[in-house]
């Protein structure tokens, strides 16, 4: 038997594997010890055997209500995710793996890799509309990149969308990912009309460091990025400062924020109506965006969320509340679940990268439909 974090967005750590019934295991802490959830490791070991691993550590983690009715994801091919039988009690969070294969990768949710981030950047620039650009420079030396897509019209509305500002929600770039093909693909009439009346500015990964290091929520300084958003600095979040700087440039008539929820078994949005200029035509563009959301996607629901912000007492350093009023423009930020959507489930594969790219592809449909209304 062999277990290895040795790789790309890895993380775990051997306390003890000398039972196969008991193998004794902990995440390792984001830069900073304040979060930590994210895991990600490959077993080796005998087809047909079973092997039980336990988390010794799953009880300090940053959510603890992120573990019930919580299943590990795993795949043999890092193609195909599949759920594994996971249970939490007294502290400890056990996976029961039977190989059927000699190699097995676990995860909390399933990986988006850093090649596959270099892989889709590449894909995409081939497109006569995409433009690559380097915003700047990570902590660890990364390159942080924005694609843009239209003809620069400055008739036309500005939609800008960010994603894994918290790294381990690795659903935010497979989200991503349906977005950009499916707008971009000349056969949908949805992606060809938004392109007639926006330009896009995209962020697929705005956490690269945290991403390959196998962070939760952090970049490489040890920062949540989505607390900076009022100060950003070159020293701890280069990535919101080199965002915002050119958000300021373009302007900003949309704003979509893409997340991942640990606890709530639902896909949702949480807007900025507790921002001081929220107003009732902002109001309107959120009550229409979700409305067609719905429509566009049967995964996405708007009765369980986060408790909303009284008027005025938004935390202002959480990057939808300040674009918003920035901008004075419809910002939200979309939440999709680690487990499984409890409107929907799906005891195999719960919630996963194929229903988040179909995700992507609905939000076009919202977009579209609120695209002439935005200023």
């Amino acid at each position: 038997m062999h277990i290895t974090a040795n790789f790309d967005a890895g993380n775990i750590d051997i306390i003890n594997a000398d039972d196969k019934k008991d193998i004794q295991l902990a995440i390792r802490p984001d830069v900073g010890g304040e979060f930590f959830q994210w895991f990600n490791f490959r077993l080796s070991g005998q087809i047909g055997e079973q092997y039980v691993l336990n988390i010794m550590n799953a009880g300090e983690a940053s959510y603890l209500e992120g573990w019930d009715d919580y299943q590990a994801v795993a795949s043999y091919d890092r193609q195909h995710w599949f759920r594994l039988p996971t249970s939490y009690k007294d502290g400890k969070l056990t996976i029961v793996a039977e190989l059927e294969c000699e190699t097995i990768q676990i995860a909390y949710f399933a990986p988006y890799s850093y090649e596959r981030h270099q892989d889709l950047l590449a894909a995409v620039q081939v497109h006569p509309l995409v433009t690559l650009e380097h915003l700047g420079e990570t902590l660890d030396k990364r390159d942080l990149t924005l694609v843009k897509i239209g003809d620069g019209d400055a008739s036309k509305r500005n939609i800008w969308i960010t994603a894994r500002q918290h790294p381990g929600e690795t659903m935010a770039e497979w989200l991503i990912e349906g977005l950009l093909y499916s707008l971009l693909d000349s056969d949908n009439a949805t992606g060809k009309q938004l392109l007639d009346k926006a330009n896009f500015y995209i962020v697929p990964n705005m956490n690269p460091d945290g991403s390959v290091r196998g962070h939760l929520r952090t970049n490489a300084a040890g920062t949540n990025l989505n607390r900076e958003w009022q100060s950003p600095s070159l020293d701890k979040s280069p990535e919101v400062f080199h965002v915002i700087h050119k958000m300021e440039a373009t302007g900003v008539d949309l704003f979509y924020d893409v997340h991942g929820d640990e606890a709530l078994p639902y896909v949702f949005l949480a807007g900025s109506q507790g921002t001081p200029s929220y107003s009732d035509r902002l109001a309107g563009l959120r009550d229409k965006f979700s409305d067609v959301l719905k429509l566009a996607s049967a995964d996405f629901q708007s009765e369980i969320g986060y408790e909303i912000d009284a008027p005025g007492a938004a935390n202002m350093t959480v990057a939808t509340n300040w674009v918003a009023e920035r901008f004075d423009c419809l910002a939200n930020t979309l939440e999709m679940p680690f487990k499984d959507n409890d409107n929907l489930p799906d005891e195999e594969m719960g919630w996963s990268p194929e229903r988040s790219i179909k995700l992507g592809e609905a939000s076009l449909v919202a977009m579209l439909a609120v695209v002439d209304d935005l200023r």
